[in-house]
């Protein structure tokens, strides 16, 4: 008898890359992929190639969107990993709970108040699962963080500081794809910064109550762009000669050396006559309608305040979060060694990242001798998180977590609480009330 966990996924994009490497490497013992589900046949078709040629299985069966319920009926898959477009996450979440399935989604697990409460709703009518895909959590440098701060090393947690900056390599790129159109990623608020929010609600153990924001588009899109006496005639940069001039050139037809990953040109360019994505577009089009330059307060339920700060054109990337307490303060800085771009290898991004890696994390009691805290290594990306959140996805019996690294519906419903609030804030240019928005449950 065959007990093998039985997985669908849905949304064959480059963020689908780990889940299917996981089910058909690490994890096959315990893990059956039984269904694609995407708008695009040729990306799907490359997927369940790669299943066939590198795996030596048999082709995955590969459903347009339209026929997800099909693919459901027909597969009866146990979980539904989602990996669509933000803007469509909740769709897929609700029906495959429907349908009777459990579902793993990735971050964010939506982008707005509305769908976040449908799929609330959705989970206290069909009594299904969803975990957030929270993979920071597991990075052994946050991991450190919070066990220290679970021993009290600064006492009672008062004040957070948190700034991270996106590099103009990983930084553009959410400026080149859908992630530039609010209505499709919520805005970097959203999309990217889920991961931080969730990061500080988890390690000061609390929920967001009141936030108030301000966000501009001061360096990509058009008007940014003529400012400084910049103009541009491509819209996007494969097959454009004279973009091959401009720093943020970007071609994904694999004429490029530095940008010839088999991602690039067979899940994008090649897919585009299917699916109608333009995956390089002009960072300095019109397209553009998120902003680049975000300063947010957040005030949570257990009265700790946060600054917060994100900015996506800077020259090096990484972050910086100081957590102060009434008996001291961690500092933590991590400077990354590369942009991550979704669609490279985990091995890919695993080896960018070691080029040039600081990771720093010092503690500095109030009356005492600072000390750094030593940091252990973890292979793989996302400073080794990937590695240890598909353990806890894809093992039977994953290893104990005291650190309560797995992530919720309600996790994920309060990290993005802060970028949605963040995001009507900008809008109202006053402070929001969260609770105003969604309704989570006490802690």
């Amino acid at each position: 008898m065959n007990s093998r966990r039985r997985y669908a996924i849905v949304g064959t994009g480059g963020r689908s890359v780990m889940y299917f490497n996981a089910i058909l490497e690490a994890y096959r013992d315990h893990a059956q992929l039984v269904g694609l589900c995407d708008i695009s046949p040729t990306r799907m078709a490359w997927y369940s190639r790669l299943a066939v040629e590198h795996h030596h299985l048999s082709p995955v069966p590969r459903y347009i969107v339209g026929d997800f319920d099909n693919m459901v009926r027909e597969q009866k898959p146990d979980v539904v990993i989602v990996t669509s477009m933000d803007s469509t996450h909740h769709e897929y979440i609700i029906r495959a709970m429907e349908l009777g399935c459990d579902v793993i989604s990735e971050k964010p697990m939506t982008i707005d108040a509305a769908k976040i409460n449908a799929i609330f709703e959705a989970i206290s009518r069909t009594g299904r699962k969803l975990r957030v895909a929270f993979n920071y959590r597991y990075a052994p440098v946050a991991s450190a963080l919070r066990e220290l701060l679970a021993r009290g090393e600064i006492g009672r947690i008062l004040a957070v500081d948190f700034s991270w900056v996106l590099d103009t390599r990983h930084g553009a790129d959410y400026f080149r794809r859908w992630h530039a159109q609010k209505d499709k990623s919520g805005g970097l608020l959203v999309h990217k910064a889920t991961h931080h929010f969730d990061l500080v609600n988890w390690w000061i153990d609390s929920y967001p109550s009141t936030v108030f924001a301000m966000g501009d588009l001061k360096f990509y899109g058009r008007k940014a762009a003529e400012v400084r006496g910049e103009h541009y005639t491509y819209d996007r940069y494969t097959g454009h000669p004279e973009a091959q001039q401009d720093p943020f050139y970007f071609p994904v037809d694999g004429s490029s050396a530095e940008y010839a990953w088999a991602t690039l040109k067979e899940l994008y360019y090649d897919a585009e006559k299917d699916s109608g994505y333009i995956r390089d577009r002009n960072v300095f089009g019109d397209h553009v309608t998120i902003e680049d330059t975000m300063a947010v307060m957040v005030r949570y339920r257990n009265n700790v305040v946060m600054n917060y700060s994100l900015i996506a054109y800077c020259p090096w990337e990484g972050y910086r979060v100081a957590i102060t307490g009434n008996r001291g303060r961690a500092e933590l800085y991590v400077k990354h060694g590369s942009h991550i771009i979704a669609g490279q290898s985990d091995r890919e991004l695993a080896a960018a990242q070691d080029q040039g890696l600081v990771e720093q994390l010092r503690v500095f009691p109030m009356f005492g001798t600072p000390y750094d805290v030593k940091i252990p290594q973890v292979e793989g990306a996302h400073g080794g998180g990937d590695t240890l959140i598909l353990q806890n996805l894809f093992l039977p019996d994953p290893p104990p977590d005291p650190l309560c690294r797995a992530a919720s519906h309600i996790d994920g419903a309060a990290s993005l609480l802060v970028g949605i609030s963040a995001n009507e804030s900008i809008r109202a240019g006053m402070p929001v009330q969260c609770d105003r928005l969604v309704r989570l449950p006490c802690v």
